[in-house]
């Protein structure tokens, strides 16, 4: 791929981001997440490549979708693109924390088409990289973590989304001593922030979106992290989608990094729409001026960028919600 796309996504996320946050606390997901959907396929058509989306938004959520299949771009090179305009909808309905654009893009065939169901994942960053296993026990995990960056397993800390069906992973965490933090909604910028020592995040665990997790894998190929994944089914015709889609027994396989993401040539670029850990969301500075934080990265070359952007909105007219 050409180094120049680099950019290029790094000005979808943006319009995504833009588009979305006018809506951040005002209880209107879906608005949200149709603002951003829009403005990242108006976007996308503008790039020079031969776009197939093969992760798209999720139907989980009933969503505006940019739809698996979906051909994008302007032509050019053919790619893969893995796409959530709006990663964490209700976080944005709610005034949260760390919502995010994201889009990836690899080489052609080379990202999992990973089904619409959830995910076992595990996540570490590049210290702890070929040191945890989806297969081990949460406590052995949080200890080979611990070994990795030097640290008293108290000192650990441990994310992951705050549900029921977690009740046994904190039970474990908090037995073994490590610390934890809770997230609400989107586990793609909790992979991601294992990848940053400034973020206090070391390791997640738990089950989130399969979607999700092959854009983690994506962000984590760039940074030199580990992700490991196993598709859970909620019933035998999603099981059938994993045989038909990938040829796996889903409850079985434990996927690894180059699994869902193979080869080096991925970009990842991720725009804040509300403050996180690692990005700021979207400033209002006016009636004609934002501020977005976007960081765009590329595993072939290890570059790393945090892109700080002021957007004059008037030029802007079909990117964000007016």
């Amino acid at each position: 791929m050409d180094r120049s796309l680099t950019l290029e996504i790094a000005r979808v996320t943006e319009a995504a981001a833009l588009a979305s946050a006018r809506w951040m606390g005002r209880g209107k997901k879906e608005a949200a997440d149709q603002g951003a959907t829009s403005a990242m396929r108006t976007v996308l058509n503008t790039i020079p490549i031969s776009g197939k989306i093969v992760i798209g938004e999720g139907e989980m959520d009933e969503a505006p979708m940019l739809y698996i299949g979906e051909e994008v771009g302007s032509g050019g090179a053919p790619v893969d693109i893995a796409v959530d305009p709006l990663e964490g909808t209700n976080i944005v309905a709610k005034g949260s924390w760390n919502a995010l654009a994201v889009i990836a893009i690899a080489d052609a065939g080379t990202m999992l088409n990973a089904p619409d169901m959830y995910m076992d994942k595990i996540a570490v960053g590049p210290k702890a990289k070929g040191k945890v296993d989806l297969a081990a026990s949460v406590t052995d995990n949080l200890k080979a973590v611990a070994k990795a960056l030097d640290k008293d397993i108290s000192e650990v800390t441990a994310t992951l989304l705050d549900r029921p069906r977690h009740d046994l992973i904190v039970d474990e965490i908090r037995a073994a001593g490590a610390r934890i933090k809770f997230i609400p909604d989107g586990d793609v910028a909790a992979a991601i922030n294992t990848c940053f020592e400034g973020t206090g995040v070391d390791i997640m665990f738990g089950i989130g979106g399969a979607p999700e997790g092959v854009l983690a894998a994506a962000a984590i190929k760039c940074l030199g992290g580990d992700i490991q994944g196993r598709l859970i089914p909620d019933n035998e015709e999603q099981r059938e989608r994993c045989r038909k889609m990938m040829n796996i027994d889903c409850v079985e396989r434990i996927l690894k990094l180059e699994d869902m993401v193979k080869g080096d040539d991925v970009i990842f670029a991720a725009t804040g729409v509300t403050d996180g850990e690692l990005l700021k969301g979207v400033r209002f500075m006016g009636k004609d001026l934002a501020k977005t934080e976007t960081v765009v990265m590329r595993a072939q070359s290890g570059t790393l960028r945090f892109i700080n952007a002021d957007h004059k909105l008037s030029k802007k007219p079909n990117l964000v919600m007016v």
